[in-house]
């Protein structure tokens, strides 16, 4: 007998047969210790009074997610419902046999209230996202019992071109299969073994002024929805997710503001981006619907098919730069190469020409919509200052500077403030 607590349950040592150690305190519940070392948080129970036969009920082993504390507080919740005449092992069942019928939107939503709101913290948000944008559309309808091994593979082929959320899209799905079979939802995780995708290197890639032209040209060739979302990425520096979801509720052209709405944003932080008169431009070139999703072409979805497009415009800008190069006079304008770029690096080459133009750092974190070190923290909670003219003036800036670099460019350069030529912290 003891008080079961994470060091009395870690202290136990295995013997050759199965060992107990029964919690002083909570009648019934304790931890068994396998031959093998594995702890297991249980529970006996009766319901029905003593002449009823005593029931051993398995809250968990002992690890994430189930602490000593945890389990204590489970066990005495099964305790009420066992002394109000309701056997928790057959509503047990009930429910999983009901969280196995539910379809794969209804699967995660029960995962990340369950599992990774408590477990991964600051991170939570970004394996619902991953699920939402990548794991339930293809499910709808179907349970997750009916998920296999090639099904997973499918999503992380899909997602071969951005690598970052491939690897975070396939550890999600992993913890998520696990955590069904640690609920005894699954036999199985149609993971096991699986090998995930490679590591994923630093990225560094910045597109030369040259470069930038050239998508920005060839863009135009590509049509709606995308000749119009990748110049808009080049304007504002915003994330791809975010203007493929841009809602015309988000967009007051009037005050040339678009607000990206917490829920939208990648670190859970509304964002208000200050429009410049390129993308002011894309906009207007728009179907003018002003309502429903920007740049969908079903009215009722975000667009699909990046890959292929970001093909098409890498084609297209390659051709667009061997002919600038054959108009210089240049000798073997043909071998002109366009290194492999991906749309995210397009931020990249934002970031870095605001601070080719003198943008203080903190300016360009907040166009960016990033919490550094500057903004987290003790001081996060007294800076409250959102740079809203500051950012205004680098992003009219960076408009002047894209601009100029396209050939034969005039510039329109009302509403574009000028920066001083380097502006210190």
């Amino acid at each position: 007998m003891g008080k079961v607590t994470k060091r009395t349950v870690e202290g136990v040592l295995p013997g050759a047969r199965d060992l107990f150690l029964w919690d002083d305190t909570l009648k019934g519940f304790g931890v068994k210790v396998t031959p093998a070392g594995r702890r297991i948080y249980i529970l006996q129970y009766r319901v029905g009074g003593r002449e009823a036969r005593t029931k051993r009920f398995t809250i968990g082993q002992h690890g994430s997610p189930w602490t000593a504390d945890k389990a204590r507080a489970e066990a005495e919740r099964l305790l009420i419902m066992a002394s109000q005449g309701n056997d928790p092992m057959l509503a047990e069942r009930r429910r999983r046999t009901d969280a196995v019928s539910l379809e794969a939107a209804g699967y995660v939503d029960l995962f990340v209230t369950r599992y990774l709101k408590d477990n991964w913290k600051a991170s939570w948000n970004d394996g619902k996202r991953v699920l939402e944008l990548h794991f339930v559309p293809y499910w709808k309808g179907h349970a997750i019992t009916e998920i296999t091994r090639r099904d997973i593979s499918t999503v992380i082929e899909r997602l071969s071109d951005r690598p970052a959320m491939a690897k975070l899209t396939f550890a999600t799905l992993r913890k998520m299969f696990r955590w069904a079979v640690e609920r005894g939802d699954l036999a199985v995780s149609p993971m096991t073994d699986m090998s995930g995708p490679a590591a994923v290197k630093a990225r560094d890639r910045v597109l030369l002024d040259e470069e930038l032209a050239a998508v920005w040209e060839a863009s135009a060739s590509l049509g709606f929805p995308f000749g119009q979302m990748f110049r808009l990425l080049i304007a504002t520096g915003a994330r791809r997710e975010e203007a493929a979801a841009m809602d015309w509720s988000e967009l007051d052209l009037a005050t040339r503001t678009w607000t990206l709405p917490a829920d939208r944003a990648k670190n859970d932080k509304a964002h208000v981006v200050p429009l410049n008169n390129l993308a002011l431009a894309i906009l207007g070139s728009l179907p003018q619907k002003r309502r429903g999703l920007v740049f969908s072409t079903t009215g009722d979805t975000s667009p699909s098919g990046f890959s292929k497009a970001k093909a098409r415009l890498d084609q297209l800008a390659l051709l667009r730069m061997r002919e600038r190069a054959a108009e210089r006079g240049e000798r073997h304008s043909e071998k002109v190469i366009l290194p492999p770029y991906r749309l995210h690096d397009l931020r990249r080459t934002l970031a870095t020409g605001l601070q080719r133009l003198g943008v203080r750092f903190e300016v360009t974190e907040a166009v960016l919509n990033h919490i550094s070190g500057a903004k987290s923290g003790v001081a996060g909670v007294y800076q409250r200052h959102h740079w809203t003219d500051e950012k205004r003036a680098a992003l009219d800036a960076w408009a002047r500077h894209v601009a100029a670099t396209l050939p034969l460019a005039k510039p329109d350069r009302s509403n574009i403030s000028d920066l001083p030529q380097r502006q210190l912290a």
